[in-house]
């Protein structure tokens, strides 16, 4: 498919669930702009904004649209928090960490992930096969992020203390560097970084996200926003799942859109997407449940300040409504 045709395909699924999904607007009924977070790369954020879907929903409105980048989630949670971003895309274990430092935030709508663009690696040569074997390593990781989250999982899987190994906290870009030069002995981190590091670096998975727990990501607003502008957020919803609709029967078209928005690897990008899923639904019972097994987890190590309930933030969304 050229890519004319697939910007028009796109728009025209999103416009038809946008235009179905809520009455006209009043001006009292919107804000002036919407801050949307994006990580640099991930999830099809950065793919969505080249495409302009969003600016086109919002544009007849007279409502602005603004990007703002960042390089993982615990920092786009913060400009949540602060008010200078009103909406964006983070893994499970972010909102966890902004909750239990009482931040303004609410849970939007989830993304029910696959559990393979997550992973722990290790160099081709290291001789770490088994999770077992990450007792008394030096361990990469992004704190407060997903990936923080995988850690945890699998140290309790296998029966190791947090104590019991020598964690590194860094961010996704200076991690790529410890990594490559040997300073830490494993990394857990996610696409596309993790795709960019089998293809292009020495790493070699060692386990997925899928093989230990069940990962979720979250569509997370602004708390003031969400309950000033309900209809704007119903709106940013329905744009963003139907594009997920769209972009889960059409692979290539969002990896040429992805990698051409981020400058990442075409390559990475397609294996990044190949094992993707951009499903945008509500935040359901089940997924409550998963996020607050996340939440006890963090508790009882005493990686957060205090224990959080997971149900008391997550706003009801109605697609279409």
């Amino acid at each position: 498919m050229k890519r004319r045709e697939f910007l028009r395909m796109s728009l025209a699924s999103t416009a038809a669930v946008v235009l179905s999904s809520t009455t006209a607007m009043s001006g009292d009924d919107r804000p002036k702009v919407i801050r949307i977070g994006t990580q640099k790369g991930g999830f099809f954020f950065p793919a969505v904004r080249q495409r302009h879907t969003v600016e086109d929903a919002f544009k007849p409105l007279g409502v602005d649209v603004q990007w703002v980048d960042f390089q993982f989630g615990p920092p786009l949670l913060e400009a949540i928090n602060v008010g200078s971003v009103d909406f964006g895309y983070v893994g499970d274990a972010p909102p966890i960490f902004a909750q239990a430092a009482n931040a303004g935030i609410r849970y939007a709508a989830a993304v029910k992930q696959g559990g393979g663009t997550q992973a722990i690696v290790v160099r081709k040569s290291s001789p770490i096969t088994s999770i077992s074997d990450l007792k008394g390593k030096r361990i990469a990781f992004g704190k407060g992020s997903s990936a923080h989250n995988l850690l945890v999982a699998t140290l309790e899987k296998a029966g190791i203390a947090w104590s019991d190994i020598e964690p590194i906290p860094l961010a996704p870009a200076d991690a790529t560097a410890a990594f490559a030069q040997g300073a830490v002995d494993a990394w857990v981190i996610w696409d596309p970084y993790l795709a960019l590091a089998e293809l292009k670096g020495d790493a070699r998975v060692l386990v997925f996200a899928r093989d230990i727990h069940q990962p979720n990501a979250f569509v997370i607003v602004r708390a003031d926003l969400v309950e000033r502008y309900p209809s704007v957020v119903r709106r940013l919803n329905d744009v963003f799942a139907a594009e997920g609709i769209w972009a889960n029967a059409h692979h290539e078209e969002v990896a040429e859109a992805q990698a051409s928005a981020t400058g990442v690897d075409i390559e990475a990008i397609r294996r990044f997407v190949g094992r993707s899923n951009y499903s945008v639904v509500p935040v359901d019972e089940d997924t409550i449940k998963v996020q607050q097994s996340v939440a006890d987890r963090f508790a009882r190590l005493g990686l957060i300040p205090k224990p959080v309930r997971v149900a008391d933030i997550v706003w009801k969304w109605t697609p279409g409504s």
